[in-house]
């Protein structure tokens, strides 16, 4: 990869905090400004969503059109057994191993991997411990901070219940969001803005990126200084470890 962009970027925090507008902005970002001013290349963007929603389908199909056991959730909507959350960064793992099938892939571009994990299926520390050995070794960390209360307020926002498979407008329901992201391990693992976690042996640059103002949201120049900001520490923390 050039020496002005990063290789991998994990992209975490609560639903709703403001992940998919980032990845928006950085996709909509001229290449030329997207590596100068956020140090990041060409934009590979994986996110465990897509595959948490197929799952969701496939289970509403085996059981209402096919007559047939669900394979992944329960009729509540929620995982069962509630391993397959760890599945989810497992795939993730996989996906980027194939990836890197093109020995050039990081010549050009920076992938993206985004996931949010409260306490109730494990927390970060325990999706942390899926994440293969690949990624960690060229891996930096963004978390977009908010609390429960922004996160609730922006996905009731957000939810188009026309287009619940959407990237920018899905959305839970009021008791499943609380049951699954109320509580956050985040400041256990990381109680500073910035610095390093010891992931598998290996220090792991972190940022926060602080959004409980909201600058994801309709205000493009904001968004942008603080996200060159951001990503400008956790440059500085990948350069110089």
């Amino acid at each position: 990869m050039s020496k002005d962009a990063f290789e991998v970027i994990l992209l975490i925090g609560r639903p709703a905090s403001g992940k998919s507008e980032i990845l928006d902005f950085l996709k909509h970002t001229s290449a030329d400004d997207r590596q100068k001013r956020f140090h990041v290349g060409e934009l590979d963007v994986l996110d465990d969503f897509p595959m948490l929603w197929t799952w969701f389908e496939e289970d509403d199909l085996l059981s209402r059109r096919l007559g047939m056991a669900r394979l992944h959730t329960d009729p509540e909507g929620y995982f069962d057994p509630p391993g397959l959350w760890q599945l989810l960064i497992e795939r993730l793992s996989l996906d980027y191993h194939k990836r890197l099938r093109d020995p050039s892939y990081h010549e050009r571009t920076t992938a993206l991997i985004e996931f949010s994990r409260g306490s109730e299926h494990g927390g970060y520390r325990e999706a942390f411990r899926h994440l293969s050995e690949e990624i960690l070794d060229r891996a930096a960390v963004v978390y977009v901070r908010v609390s429960f209360a922004e996160s609730l307020r922006k996905n009731r926002r957000r939810f188009n219940p026309e287009r619940p498979d959407s990237i920018l407008e899905h959305g839970l329901s009021d008791d499943k969001l609380e049951r699954l992201y109320r509580d956050d391990d985040w400041a256990e693992l990381a109680p500073a803005e910035n610095g390093f976690l010891e992931l598998q042996n290996q220090r792991i640059p972190f940022v926060v990126f602080e959004n409980e103002d909201d600058v994801t949201t309709g205000n493009t120049d904001r968004l942008a200084a603080r996200l060159e900001t951001t990503l400008g520490q956790l440059w500085g923390l990948r350069m110089h470890p």
